[in-house]
């Protein structure tokens, strides 16, 4: 597919997005171009889209502009263009540091790259950057572990992002799992050594997997687990967007890169308006993944509704030792929450799909 074909159908759908009240008026105050391999194009073409951000909505002049590239695809010449279009966050999806580890993942980098495209990236003039890892891998001893965060906290990177493998449905590994995958107890240990190894290194943990340095939270995600707003630009984009009486909508864009660019206009994305139920439910899915937690004021802001609505699954999850509350009506997940944290989820299912 010709990268140019699918530049200028971003830039219609940004038009589009602009131009359907969804933005009411409002300031971007982050944007992430992710979602595969973003770092193939060029830096022309890079530079393209965030014009057409620019052009088509109030675009914060601080604003946290992301771009996730693979090790294997970076180039120092593509890397100085895009920190020149404005891209000022790089995310890099290293996965680990160890080779065999990579082969089996099926990545096509190995370690040489990642430092390859590290050391580019700095020197293109990249000074905030997040390095993606993953735990819990085929054979992973804590170790193995453990040596991949030291290779990552070596190059001092602002922000990590460090999270366990899962099988996703639809993907290979899913449909035949590889050999030697820790178990959940295995899992939960070297966990708990990489937390504490990446807190001596100076990154706190400030949601489940992850971790930033000298306050290099991600905004992006944060505004996500706050259950904030957001627009879907691109192939299998996810949007949601509050309206003016307070109903929250969820949209997406179609996934297959070429029917998303023939839909590409269409007035109809099939926006749904969210339930109560479901209001409850996917704030908690969201804001539970913060260490912080949530107050009881941001979650009658982000979804119109009365605490009561979840008061009483929140005192049974006390009960339970998953939730605590320091006071000033915030309530955080215990550490019992956080390593349970599907099981703490779960209990703000809507009464027909919970346990009860």
């Amino acid at each position: 597919m010709p990268s140019a074909q699918y530049v200028a159908a971003l830039t219609r759908d940004l038009q589009q997005e602009g131009a359907s009240g969804r933005p009411a008026g409002r300031t971007i105050r982050s944007v992430f171009l992710g979602g595969g391999t973003p770092s193939l194009f060029t830096g022309d073409e890079v530079a393209t889209i965030i014009e057409a951000v620019r052009a088509n909505f109030t675009l914060d002049p601080d604003a946290e502009i992301t771009l996730e590239a693979n090790p294997g695809t970076t180039e120092y010449d593509n890397l100085a263009n895009y920190r020149k279009a404005g891209i000022n966050r790089l995310s890099l999806g290293a996965q680990s540091f160890d080779d065999e580890a990579l082969k089996c993942l099926g990545r096509i980098h190995g370690k040489a790259e990642i430092l390859a495209a590290y050391e580019d990236a700095v020197a293109a003039g990249f000074d905030n950057i997040n390095l993606d890892l993953m735990f819990a891998l085929p054979g992973q001893t804590i170790a193995a572990a453990r040596d991949d965060i030291a290779a990552a906290s070596a190059l001092r990177p602002a922000h990590i992002s460090w999270y366990q493998l899962t099988l996703e449905p639809n993907t290979v590994f899913f449909a035949r799992p590889p050999d030697k995958l820790p178990d959940d107890d295995e899992a939960w240990d070297i966990q708990q050594a990489g937390q504490r190894q990446l807190a001596d290194a100076g990154y706190e943990q400030y949601e489940i997997s992850a971790y930033a340095r000298d306050g290099h939270r991600c905004r992006h995600n944060l505004n996500y687990w706050s259950f904030g707003d957001y627009l879907a630009v691109g192939a299998g984009a996810h949007g949601k967007f509050t309206d003016s009486d307070g109903g929250v909508w969820r949209y997406q864009k179609p996934a297959h890169p070429r029917s998303y660019m023939e839909q590409v206009g269409r007035a109809d994305d099939g926006a749904r308006l969210l339930q109560a139920s479901d209001l409850c439910f996917e704030f908690m899915l969201n804001a539970l993944r913060l260490r912080g937690g949530f107050t009881e004021e941001g979650f009658c802001e982000r979804t119109s509704l009365p605490f009561d609505a979840v008061r009483d699954v929140v005192v049974r999850a006390r009960s339970m030792q998953l939730l605590t509350s320091p006071g000033n009506g915030r309530w955080r997940p215990t550490g019992r929450g956080l390593r349970f944290l599907n099981d703490l989820q779960a209990l703000f299912l809507p009464a027909e799909e919970g346990a009860g």
